[in-house]
């Protein structure tokens, strides 16, 4: 709850100016009762037509002024639960960039987008509803109370009585419901999930024909989240029957106890009517608080569930500078990779140093550890034992701006954002000249890709790249990162979706950078036979090192992935 309430502070004036407008409108309120007990005692009793439409008139003017406090009110509570709403998405939008791939990994990506939108927008519901009735509702009815004092002692007991047992009612369904309402938003994660999944894989599904057993399966999840809402849904209801009852008991005891006085001539009957309109005020606010608690309910687990996300820090250790001197670009050293939850490590023992200028192949099966290894060059987990340097200096030593400006990385799977290709390729310098982008596809070879389009350069891609084939979006995020003129490129089984002739024309342009040190990882022999130095992995132990002449002597795991491509 912390960092929403640090933000409701940049609010102070608002949360401040609403609740006090809200009790200015209730203080009239509370003047009502007094006003319409004279209208019918002396205006009605006495037939006297001039105080009547005296009375009437300040009536109107009560209700006029409190409905201009209640617009008041509800536009500082707007602006304040709007503008934490818009601070709020802005600070875990930020806070998600901030985090590690395995806090990513843990919290998932349907989870990040519950709370981005229904959390935030519950909570600002909440926000809404608690600066405009969380003092206007207790002052009604503990001031109806005084006021009913005021008329009637013994007809004021009934107030009494009735406050705390609707105040017990109240408190105790929604100390019920806030575990129930976590439930159902963990549930709705799981719906989204789900949805997401469908959306993003919809040709998959077809291909398969699985449309029906997933729309099963959304069924089974919508049905659980159904049941938990109704479930809560139903403990939420009793609040109002509940009241209801009790304040209606509470009313009839009251006219009960009223109309014995009026009869012993201690009250009037305007009296009576006031203190009925006093109990009829706490019946509205009580419902009003009850709806209020409802909402806060819901908003105080969506808090808890963003707030988890907020106080999340990232794993990523930094070290005081911790340097080596070798002279190589990159130097693994002694280096094991366990993941969060995983029950054995990814990665043992790896040692090897690359030199500035080298043109490096990582190979191995699937699972082998190739993508863990060169995810940890950049920095995206932590190694859990060794060190990892660049340059001679530790990666846990670098800022992440500072260690990822030497980086072009190209991940196994092509992303694309909607926007044009120049936009994209801007993306790795924002600050590149034409003629800097131009090279960049023609090194991917990607510039027939820019060449086959209508606007050039100027060709809107959609979201994820849905108007690209494969083997364009890998050429073209393969630009994305030359564009950026990286130190060190990383191709990480980037070009998968290449055939033969232009992955060879690309491993041909990528050898002539000059100045950069290149790590492809490919599943392809043919793709890294011509690499400087070979790495072959299996099972995260590196079991060869050399070039494809001297592995194919002497490793026995490289010999059998190059005859598997080759045997015909």
């Amino acid at each position: 709850m912390s960092p929403v309430i640090k933000m409701l502070g940049k609010y102070k004036k608002e949360a401040i100016l609403s609740p006090l407008f809200k009790l200015l409108e209730a203080l009239f309120e509370l003047f009502v009762p007094i006003v319409v007990a004279s209208l019918i005692d002396i205006g009605i009793g006495n037939a006297d037509k001039g105080y009547t439409v005296k009375m009437f008139f300040l009536l109107v003017l009560l209700a006029v002024i409190g409905l201009s406090f209640s617009i008041t009110a509800q536009y500082f509570a707007a602006k304040a639960a709007v503008g934490v709403g818009t601070r709020l998405r802005s600070t875990l939008f930020k806070k998600i960039q901030s985090l590690s791939f395995s806090e990513l990994d843990n919290i998932g990506t349907s989870t990040m987008i519950t709370r981005m939108t229904s959390d935030v927008n519950q909570v600002q519901s909440g926000i809404n509803m608690f600066l405009r009735l969380f003092m206007r509702s207790p002052f009604i009815v503990f001031g109806a109370m005084i006021m009913a004092f005021t008329i009637d002692f013994q007809a004021a007991l009934v107030f009494v009585c009735a406050i705390p047992v609707l105040a017990i009612v109240v408190f105790a369904i929604m100390l019920i419901s806030i575990p129930l309402y976590k439930k159902s938003q963990n549930k709705l994660d799981k719906v989204t999930g789900k949805t997401r999944e469908n959306l993003t894989g919809a040709r998959v599904i077809r291909a398969f024909c699985r449309e029906d057993q997933e729309i099963d399966e959304f069924k089974n999840l919508n049905s659980q989240l159904t049941a938990a809402q109704k479930y809560v849904g139903k403990i939420s209801a009793l609040m109002n029957p509940v009241t209801f009852v009790i304040i209606n008991v509470a009313i009839v005891v009251l006219i009960l106890v009223g109309a014995i006085r009026v009869e012993q001539g201690v009250l009037t009957q305007g009296a009576v009517v006031a203190l009925y309109n006093y109990m009829s005020q706490i019946l509205v606010e009580l419902i009003k608080l009850a709806n209020l608690i409802i909402t806060m309910t819901k908003s105080v687990a969506c808090c808890n569930r963003v707030t988890a996300v907020l106080e999340t820090n990232s794993t990523l250790q930094h070290i005081d500078n911790d340097t080596i001197e070798t002279g190589n670009c990159i130097d693994f050293v002694n280096v094991a990779l366990t993941y969060q939850g995983a029950g054995g490590e990814s990665l043992t023992d790896i040692n090897f140093s690359i030199k500035p200028g080298e043109t490096v192949g990582i190979i191995g099966g699937t699972g082998s550890g190739k993508s863990s290894l060169v995810n940890l060059i950049p920095h995206f987990y932590d190694c859990t034992k060794g060190g990892v340097y660049v340059d001679g200096k530790n990666v846990k030593s670098y800022s992440p701006t500072e260690l990822r400006d030497k980086i072009g990385i190209v991940l196994q799977k092509a992303v694309l954002f909607k926007g044009t290709i120049r936009d994209n390729l801007l993306w790795g310098n924002k600050n590149a000249t034409e003629q800097q982008l131009v090279q960049a596809l023609e090194i991917a070879q990607a510039a027939d890709v820019v060449a086959s389009k209508k606007n050039g350069l100027d060709e809107v891609i959609e979201q994820g790249g849905k108007n690209l084939s494969g083997g364009q979006k890998q050429r073209l995020t393969i630009a994305r990162a030359l564009v950026k003129q990286p130190e060190i490129l990383i191709l990480d089984d980037s070009a998968s979706a290449l055939d033969y002739a232009t992955d060879a024309r690309l491993r041909k342009a990528v050898k002539g950078l000059k100045n950069t040190t290149v790590i492809i990882v490919s599943q392809r022999t043919s793709s890294i036979m011509s690499a400087d130095k070979i790495i072959v992995m299996d099972d995260g132990k590196i079991v060869g090192i050399g070039t494809h002449n001297q592995l194919l002597d002497s490793c026995s795991v490289y010999q059998e992935i190059y005859s598997s491509q080759t045997d015909r």
